[in-house]
């Protein structure tokens, strides 16, 4: 692995996890009604894509970054469904 590698992994892992916050926090709150269903839909779409780049470039940094955005990003957009009001 070399350093450039090294920090796209490192970069992805401060965006993937800027995420986590507001999951917990719609964990634990079971509030969602501030967030954007807009937002999140678009902002899904746009790291699927990435992944699927990721995989075109056999980029491991982009495809692992990306998943885990993903992840936390699908699971915050079904929270907005599950406790829209």
């Amino acid at each position: 692995m070399n350093s450039v590698t090294i920090l796209g992994l490192i970069a992805g892992i401060f965006t993937s996890f800027s995420l986590l916050p507001q999951l917990i926090k719609a964990l634990r709150t079971k509030h969602t009604r501030d967030l954007s269903l807009s937002m999140f839909s678009i902002l899904a779409t746009g790291i699927f894509l990435w992944i699927l780049y990721g995989i075109i470039l056999h980029d491991i940094a982009i495809i692992i970054a990306n998943a885990v955005s993903f992840f936390f990003t699908f699971t915050i957009l079904m929270l907005i469904l599950k406790y829209k009001n």
